[in-house]
């Protein structure tokens, strides 16, 4: 009979050291107490959400169908002429020997 693989979580070799006030250790021990997990799995899942969230709100952006519809009329738009960018294009890099 064929052995059933149980999943392993990734082994955690990262440490990472934090200081809390008296206060923020128990709210954050009795959080972890109702999602019946240990500190240490309450506080890295926490804080990877928060992680997570951050970033997506860095490169994420929902917007309603007539702003999106906007943004993209926006965009096939013909550029403007821009006589400063012309020239910043023009003239050769410094590191080009110019």
């Amino acid at each position: 009979m064929p052995s059933a693989s149980i999943p392993t979580a990734p082994a955690r070799s990262a440490r990472l050291g934090l200081r809390a006030t008296p206060e923020q250790e128990m709210i954050l021990r009795e959080a972890a107490q109702v999602k019946r997990k240990t500190l240490t799995e309450f506080i890295l899942e926490s804080a990877c959400q928060a992680a997570q969230d951050t970033l997506l709100d860095q490169r994420l952006f929902l917007v309603d169908d007539n702003r999106y519809q906007t943004l993209l009329e926006l965009l096939e738009r013909p550029a403007d002429d821009n006589p400063g960018l012309q020239r910043l294009f023009s003239t050769p890099a410094p590191w080009d020997g110019g």
